[in-house]
């Protein structure tokens, strides 16, 4: 499989919103399972008007620029289960640069406000990260076969590509939700078990 080369110019990162009063934040894959911020609430949730896909190349933290990882990203359409966590007011703008330094490398991501529906009832305006589909590390939609062949040996700053995916399935899992083309990819490498 042939790669976009690693881009080598800085990112000009978007902004991230500061919402008044208490922050909402909306996760879907890593941040499902390991959030890395304080937070005084967490609830199963859904956002609508965009989906998990495993579609972005990884070139740092479950990859290499020479030997890429996959990497879940908010594509546009459908809707998303995942977890919203509710952050202190206090906490807030702390967040907020500890999520721009992790999401925002590389500019792949788009901060965005969206709106989300919380299990048990109510919705809020929670913090998400969309993909930018005209970044180079935009890897469209591929088949499991495809998805496989690059997270099989695929490894970066945040450990093995198969662990992000075993973790990722986990949690979904856990939410009653089944996600098939993870479950076929994770099937084609062997079904891992995470390593932690």
């Amino acid at each position: 499989m042939r790669y976009p080369p690693a881009s080598t110019a800085p990112p000009t990162p978007d902004p991230l919103p500061v919402p008044r009063g208490e922050l909402w934040v909306f996760g879907y894959a890593s941040l499902m399972w390991d959030p890395g911020f304080a937070h005084i609430e967490m609830r199963p949730a859904r956002v609508h008007g965009h989906h998990r896909a495993l579609c972005v190349w990884s070139w740092r933290h479950r990859g290499t620029p020479a030997e890429p990882g996959l990497v879940f990203g908010l594509d546009r359409g459908g809707s998303c289960v995942g977890r919203a966590f509710r952050v202190a007011d206090a906490h807030k703008h702390e967040v907020i640069e500890y999520l721009r330094q992790r999401e925002m490398i590389g500019g792949v991501y788009v901060p965005a406000m969206k709106p989300t529906r919380l299990q048990g009832g109510g919705s809020v305006s929670a913090l998400t990260f969309v993909v930018r589909r005209n970044h180079p590390q935009y890897a469209g939609r591929l088949t499991p076969e495809q998805a496989a062949a690059t997270v099989c040996g695929a490894h970066g700053l945040g450990g093995p590509n198969t662990d992000y995916l075993a973790f990722t399935l986990r949690t979904l899992e856990s939410l009653g939700v089944r996600d098939e083309l993870l479950r076929s990819v994770l099937a084609l490498v062997g079904s891992p078990r995470p390593s932690s």
